[in-house]
């Protein structure tokens, strides 16, 4: 089902100066530059690339763009060009200056806030070019347009020249070259991978469109075309899992103003990894045309199931979370006015999205299941397998909590527990327990706690919750956290305010963090989303001279410290376990909230994090050898 939209086209030819309306001023950006962009560390840097982007975007949801190239350049300065309809240049009527500057030096001035001007736009809540300008050290504009090529040229905001007709031109676009302000930013140093990621998932969310990324620094260049657009994305998605279904369900439509177009696909896995959009807008924490997806998806499944026999008469409807086990998904949804919760814009809130959504979904599902009887049978029967796991590890919280009171004791018998309750507190889960005996010894009863962990945990990517649930390791975690698992989860209920892995620095203690890593994103991923993970950095050296002794906790550090204390008449100790420290080390080194260093484990981008753990922790061996062979490079300490 297609319903192709046209009849913008001409509306957008005649794009003016009256078209932009200057909302307020822009002097307030660079002094208070997290209030835009989030934060001047790398996130916020970035943020300045996906603004300049996200408004070529805009002009080809419109349809009159097609190509986008982004060039890093040896200084960190990066130029966005379209072949958009570019800027208008003629006078604003409100400012007397033309309609570039206009742009790039007032804040919220824009076509977006007039309906008329676009359509749909991802940039409508967004912070605008003019903020990129603001904390740029410099910025030049260039529009092609009316046979003619126009440029001018800011500093820290200010227009610096007028804007000048620079030569001729028979073509159309905008090129924004700009460099952040060292002023500004923490770094100024922009990743490739980071910007790559990005651009290949918007390429994926508008087909046809051309996205080139250029980085002169290390002569990289990505180009992100996909004609098959968000079916394309769950292919990609799947590359490194195991598909149920041989054909992607896929459907595109439009009701009340509302563009919907959704791609599923079920794989033979346990996890639900459906991401939603809304003008182009990762929604992370989903919204509106997410619940109405689930209410449709939930509803067919079960209509179907008790129409051909796989759901008896006596039997209970199937759950949401049953007819969603192993599901990949995309929903993209284009509106007039989007709302969203937040200035982070995670949450999609127009409530008639919902029943757009959910009747659309619910229409198509119905057909493609009458059409497809073998995708039918194979998703009814997986979700009936979940229903069964799922009351099977119902039945094992049931017996643990029964078991619990009955042993009068709620905690696990080997958590040593910390004095304090509340935010401040921190659990260590230890790997063995030679380095458990260190750490209950060296620790700040107070507010540390500590759990050994014995062994390897159970690989919760090839598992369902009910044999999870079987796993005392895992339960005993669980227990400790006090949140609950599951439909039981609750992140209110958590005892302590940061959990922190600690594992010993060889390959045994890098394979158990990414078994714990794993089993918090499939699980307990609120935990990571609101900042409570975090990974233990032990030292990697013990360098001693005379009666001084030196920790080091990089190859790095350890030939700084060797040419600052001269290399003769030193002994240098490896340190390859947390057991070969004594309490006093390991609590100055690792544990001392004062001298220790730990790592926050954070989720920038939920497809990449499940594509890393569907690849290490999955059932193929060759992306497994792969991401090896492509990462080796990056090993710096390897146990042989």
């Amino acid at each position: 089902m297609t319903i192709e939209n046209n009849g913008t086209n001409q509306q957008n030819r005649n794009y003016t100066a009256e078209d932009i309306q200057v909302l307020t001023g822009l002097e307030p950006v660079r002094k208070r530059p997290g209030m835009y962009i989030g934060s001047t560390g790398p996130k916020g840097l970035h943020h300045l690339v996906y603004e300049v982007v996200d408004n070529s975007v805009d002009e080809a949801l419109a349809g009159i763009c097609d190509t986008i190239r982004v060039t890093i350049y040896e200084d960190n300065s990066v130029k966005v060009t379209d072949n958009g309809s570019g800027i208008p240049v003629e006078i604003h009527p409100q400012t007397g200056k033309s309609t570039v500057e206009t742009v790039l030096t007032i804040l919220h001035a824009g076509g977006k806030f007039n309906n008329g001007a676009y359509k749909v736009s991802g940039g409508l809540h967004g912070v605008g070019v003019s903020v990129v300008n603001a904390l740029s050290k410099w910025l030049i504009a260039k529009v092609r347009r009316n046979g003619k090529e126009y440029m001018q040229k800011f500093e820290r905001g200010y227009a610096i020249t007028d804007l000048e007709i620079v030569g001729d031109s028979d073509e159309t676009g905008t090129s924004i070259h700009f460099r952040p302000d060292e002023e500004i930013f923490e770094t100024i140093e922009f990743n490739f991978e980071t910007l790559e990621n990005r651009f290949r998932e918007m390429a994926f969310l508008n087909k046809g469109i051309k996205i080139i990324l250029d980085d002169k620094r290390i002569e990289k260049t990505r180009e992100f075309h996909y004609e098959g657009g968000i079916k394309s994305f769950v292919e990609y998605i799947n590359k490194n899992k195991t598909p149920i279904q041989k054909d992607i369900m896929y459907f595109e439509g439009e009701k009340d103003d509302v563009i919907v177009e959704l791609a599923l696909q079920y794989t033979d896995g346990y996890s639900e990894n459906i991401y939603t959009f809304a003008n182009n807008i990762n929604t992370i924490e989903g919204g509106t045309h997410l619940s109405g997806l689930r209410t449709a998806l939930t509803r067919v499944i079960n209509d179907y199931g008790r129409k051909y026999g796989y759901i008896k008469e006596k039997e209970d409807n199937l759950s949401g979370e049953d007819t969603r086990e192993g599901l990949t998904g995309i929903l993209s949804v284009k509106l007039l006015e989007p709302q969203f919760e937040g200035q982070t814009k995670s949450k999609l809130g127009n409530s008639e999205v919902r029943g757009v959504v959910e009747s659309l979904v619910y229409d198509f599902l119905n057909i493609y299941l009458e059409e497809n009887p073998k995708d039918g049978k194979i998703i009814l029967e997986k979700a009936i397998a979940s229903q069964r796991a799922r009351e099977a590890a119902r039945k094992a919280r049931d017996l643990t909590r029964r078991k619990s009171l009955l042993e009068n004791t709620t905690l696990p018998g080997k958590l040593a527990d910390c004095q304090e309750i509340g935010i401040n507190t921190e659990i260590y889960l230890v790997e063995g327990n030679s380095a458990g005996g260190s750490a209950k010894q060296g620790r700040d009863k107070r507010f540390q706690a500590i759990l050994p962990l014995r062994g390897k945990i159970l690989n919760v990517e090839k598992a369902r919750l009910d044999r999870i649930l079987s796993s005392e390791e895992i339960k005993t975690m669980i227990t400790a956290f006090g949140t609950g698992i599951g439909e039981d989860f609750d992140i209110e209920k958590l005892r302590y305010g940061k959990i922190i892995l600690m594992t010993d620095a060889d390959v045994d203690g890098a394979h158990i963090r990414t078994l714990l890593l794993t089993f918090f994103f499939r699980y307990m991923k609120e935990l990571i989303d609101k900042g409570h993970i975090y990974i233990a950095q032990p030292p990697l050296y013990k360098i001693s001279k005379g009666k001084k002794e030196h920790y080091v906790y990089s190859d790095k550090e350890l030939d700084e410290l060797l040419d600052e204390i001269g290399r003769t008449n030193y002994t240098i100790q490896r340190y390859k376990g947390l057991g070969e420290m004594n309490p006093e080390q390991l609590w100055e080194t690792t544990m001392n909230p004062e001298t220790r260093t730990l790592l926050k484990v954070t989720l920038d981008d939920a497809v990449l994090a499940d594509e890393v753990f569907s690849t290490l922790m999955g059932d193929k061996v060759q992306p497994r050898r792969k991401f090896i062979q492509d990462n080796a490079r990056f090993v710096k300490n390897l146990d042989i």
